[in-house]
C-alpha cells in the first residue's frame, strides 16, 4: 500500500454549500446515493465540515426542521483533510486515530477529491483476489 491517497480519491465529488438546508442535503444524499458530503464556503471549493448520512439521521431523531435548518448548522467541523500526495498508510492511520470515516483531500485549500473507510475496504478487497 505504498501509494499516495489520490490512487484511492474519488475525483468526482459532491459538495453543498454551507447555506443549502438540511432538507437539500438529504435529497442530494438520496438521489447520487453517497453516505456523505462535503460542506463548502459558498459555491467555493474550500471546505469547512462535512454532513454524513448518520448525521442527518440523527438530526431527524431530534425532530428538527430540514427546512429551516442550514448546513453549517449541521455538519461536522475542521474535517481531516489531507494533500493528494499523503501516503494512503499515514491516511489510513490517522482515520483509525480520529474514529472517521471520511477524509477530505485537497491541495492549497482547493477540494480534490474524497476517500472513505470504504475506498480502503475495497483496496484490500481487490488485493486479496
Amino acid at each position: 500500500m505504498g501509494q499516495p491517497i489520490s490512487a484511492l480519491m474519488t475525483r468526482q465529488v459532491w459538495r453543498v454549500s454551507m447555506d443549502d438546508t438540511v432538507e437539500q442535503v438529504e435529497t442530494l444524499l438520496n438521489a447520487r446515493d453517497l453516505h456523505w458530503v462535503p460542506v463548502v464556503e459558498g459555491n467555493g471549493t474550500a471546505v469547512i465540515g462535512v454532513i454524513s448520512s448518520t448525521d442527518v439521521l440523527q438530526f431527524h431523531v431530534r425532530r428538527q426542521d430540514a427546512r429551516n435548518t442550514r448546513a453549517w448548522q449541521l455538519c461536522t467541523y475542521r474535517p481531516i483533510v489531507v494533500t493528494p500526495d499523503t501516503p494512503a498508510e499515514r491516511v489510513a492511520r490517522m482515520m483509525l486515530d480520529s474514529c472517521v470515516h471520511h477524509v477530505v483531500v485537497a491541495r492549497d485549500n482547493e477540494l480534490e477529491g474524497v476517500v472513505s473507510s470504504l475506498d480502503f475496504v475495497r483496496l484490500f478487497a481487490e488485493g486479496t483476489n
